[in-house]
């Protein structure tokens, strides 16, 4: 955040003063949570489903906010009042269900964050954007990594991708930051280019477009319309990195005037992997071809998918301006950053667990169960609900269980009830048809217990689904409530492996 007064937040979000004399300073952080406070800093008082932020103005003065975002008026301290948005017509409201104050306060956090954003690019500031069904979060945070090495470097924490994280995130830029790496998320038609008018991209990154969210954009060509929104706000002397193993993403090249640059593992790609090959941990050594050079590089993250994410975040990494020494170098040095996407623990007795259990979707789930397939030892698969497929979710669900099958899992625990239940059951009725040794279960507990029956030292166990099954529970009674070889509870602790060892 750049040092502001109330009265220039008032002007900026259009709002008006309350208890204040418009002197106060801002010199903290932008917080919409109360317990999160610093002296100085503003707090957002955002309206919630099941908490109002502006029950905790008066906590969040105690703790030193110099003033307050709000959408009513409080008496706990000196608060900016920004008006509702009745009908959804702010461009910085992404859907007509954030309509009223809450639209109104999410709108003023986003003029805000537009002007601090537009303060620090005249100054240098580099805004990179990254988006795309799968991978958005890896990538991020890939990106992140590369680019510390060059200079301070602000990425939001996990999937902080919407309209709230996004600029939330852009505010925690200062007039030392060189980088700000952003994660943009839609969940229809307009909100990547809404996020785009929050902070404009120089670098915009797609990935790939997928089945992810397919119940709520309706096709694959929406999806990809919607993903496309990023390139087409790039300006002409910025840059679009597009994943060249999909075509419909190296299509949007003709929907930017800015330069592209292809990146993937098809042999014209600009930034490309070639001699890829997995250790038994799942982890990639690839030579990293570009028009710079070659350099070899080993990842320290599990999944042949992160070559994918590895080589866009290295594309955008030369753009910035790294050397390609650096930028191997640093994918090398790269750990996991976000919970529950691809993380590997070994017990002490042996028994690996791959807790992808983040969120899913059908290409992920293909990618996590190749990561499995590629690891030493007996294998088993605890799978749960692909939400948001839409009228394709029996058959995407069938699939993957026909996919199990191929990739050789010795056993699949299915984990579902209740709305979820028809799905994965069709996932375990496919598996179960093609010879594998399946059985489906109704919770998160039950499925730890079937996956713990029977499990041995070498063993590797992948737990994956979307977020709202959560079956990180899952993953992580595995590791922390499991047995010994012998059966005996041991206090040795569980490491998690990644390119560093143990930590």
């Amino acid at each position: 955040m750049i040092e502001l007064t109330l009265a220039d937040v008032a002007r900026l979000t259009g709002g008006r003063l309350h208890g204040a004399t418009g002197d106060e300073r801002i010199t903290g952080t932008v917080e919409f949570d109360s317990r999160a406070v610093t002296p100085g800093g503003l707090f957002v008082a955002l309206p919630g489903e099941r908490v109002d932020g502006h029950d905790f103005v008066d906590a969040a003065v105690a703790a030193g906010a110099a003033g307050v975002l709000a959408g009513r008026e409080v008496d706990g301290g000196p608060t900016v009042i920004v008006p509702p948005v009745t009908d959804a017509s702010s461009s910085y409201v992404l859907a007509a269900d954030t309509a009223g104050a809450g639209a109104g306060v999410l709108a003023a956090l986003a003029a805000l964050a537009r002007h601090v954003v537009d303060t620090l690019v005249a100054d240098g500031l580099l805004v990179v954007g990254i988006t795309g069904s799968s991978g958005k979060t890896s990538t991020k945070d890939l990106t992140a990594h590369l680019l510390e090495g060059a200079g301070e470097t602000v990425a939001p924490p996990g999937s902080f991708n919407n309209e709230l994280g996004h600029p939330w995130t852009a505010l925690r830029a200062t007039p030392t930051t060189r980088h700000l790496v952003l994660e943009l998320s839609a969940r229809g038609p307009g909100h990547v280019a809404t996020l785009c008018r929050v902070a404009p991209p120089r670098i915009g990154v797609v990935l790939n477009v997928g089945s992810a969210h397919l119940g709520e954009f309706g096709s694959r060509e929406a999806i990809a319309q919607a993903k496309g929104e990023l390139v087409a706000a790039l300006p002409a002397d910025g840059v679009a990195v597009l994943g060249a193993d999909d075509p419909v993403v190296a299509a949007m090249a003709q929907r930017t005037d800015a330069r592209v640059v292809h990146a993937g593992r098809a042999p014209e790609a600009d930034v490309r992997a070639a001699d890829v090959v997995l250790d038994d941990t799942g982890r990639a050594s690839f030579r990293l071809v570009t028009p710079a050079g070659e350099a070899p590089v080993t990842l320290g993250l599990h999944g042949a998918h992160h070559v994918d994410n590895a080589l866009a975040a290295a594309a955008v990494g030369l753009e910035a301006g790294l050397d390609l020494a650096t930028v191997a170098e640093r994918l090398g040095t790269a750990a996991a950053r976000s919970r529950w996407r691809t993380e590997l623990t070994e017990r002490p007795d042996g028994v690996r667990v791959l807790n992808d259990a983040y969120n899913a979707n059908p290409e992920s789930m293909r990618a996590a169960l190749a990561t499995l397939a590629s690891m030493g030892g007996r294998h088993t698969a605890v799978l749960g609900v692909m939400a948001e497929l839409g009228d394709d979710a029996p058959e995407a669900h069938r699939e993957i269980g026909r996919e199990v099958a191929r990739t050789g899992v010795d056993r699949l625990v299915v984990v579902g009830s209740g709305d979820t239940g028809d799905a994965v059951a069709r996932l375990h009725e496919a598996a179960a048809e093609a010879g594998v040794d399946s059985r489906m279960v109704p919770d998160a507990a039950a499925a730890a217990a079937a996956a713990a029956d029977g499990i041995a030292p070498g063993d590797v166990v992948l737990v994956k689904a979307s977020r709202s099954a959560g079956l990180e529970r899952v993953a992580e009674t595995l590791v922390h409530g499991g047995r010994g070889a012998s059966g005996e509870h041991t206090d040795r602790r569980s490491r998690t492996i990644d390119g560093g060892g143990a930590r």
